[in-house]
This record gives C-alpha cells, sequence and structure tokens, in this order.
C-alpha cells in the first residue's frame, strides 16, 4: 500500500450500513472516508440505497469542495465504487481509483481499524437512541 506524502493525497472510504435511521432525514447508513496523511476519518449520514450519482455529489459537495481532489482513491468493490460513473470521474480528472481486497487486512488495515472503530460508536450512540 502506497504511502500518502501530503493531507488528501489518498482516501480510503467504506460504508456503515443497517444503521437504525436517525436525524430530521432519517439517514440509515453512514460512509466514512479516512485521509491516510493525517489518519482524520469523515463520516458522513447518507441512505443505503444512495446511488453512485448520490455518492459522488455527496463527496464533492462535503469533502472535495474544501479539501481539493484526491490522487487515489481506495475503496473495496461495492457497486457505488465500481460503476461507470466513478470510473468516468476518475478517468476525468486524471486520478487513480484503486480497490482493496475483501478479507485482506494488509490492503487497507490501518483505515479498516478506523472505520471499525467509528462503526463500533456509531452503533453505541444508535442502541442508546443518540443523534
Amino acid at each position: 500500500m502506497e504511502e500518502s506524502k501530503y493531507p488528501w493525497e489518498i482516501v480510503c472510504m467504506d460504508w456503515v450500513t443497517a444503521l437504525p435511521p436517525g436525524g430530521d432525514r432519517s439517514f440509515n447508513a453512514c460512509l466514512v472516508l479516512v485521509e491516510r496523511y493525517r489518519k482524520t476519518p469523515i463520516s458522513l449520514p447518507c441512505h443505503k440505497d444512495d446511488t453512485a450519482m448520490d455518492t459522488a455529489i455527496m463527496i464533492w459537495n462535503k469533502v472535495i469542495s474544501h479539501t481539493g481532489l484526491f490522487q487515489n482513491i481506495i475503496s473495496d468493490r461495492d457497486t457505488k465504487f465500481t460503476s461507470a460513473l466513478w470510473t468516468n470521474i476518475n478517468n476525468l480528472f486524471g486520478k487513480k481509483l484503486s480497490f482493496s481486497t475483501a478479507y485482506h487486512p494488509q490492503t487497507d488495515g490501518l483505515s479498516e481499524r478506523i472505520i471499525q472503530n467509528l462503526e463500533d460508536i456509531m452503533r453505541s450512540f444508535c442502541a442508546f437512541g443518540l443523534e
């Protein structure tokens, strides 16, 4: 796994799903991004049935508009990230989209651990009805 040389160069993304609905818009999932240089996590509330386009717009509006474009996005092989939309976006901007291997923590173990910790925290909040 290549190391990031500066902030927001490499970002890892994964989904936390099957959360109880919460908030004004009844979000039931969360997209977690981990910036690899500083290990900074960002959690974006969303719906588990959001499309690839919904996801791209959310990431653009909530993250990229503040940080600039990422050089590399690392994700699992979720259909939202393997879609033609994401391939075309990355080709358009000359960026890289890498896929981690399932059940292979060496690919992106640190980010997976951060995401797992955030998932545990979110599930605890949901269990107590906190928003």
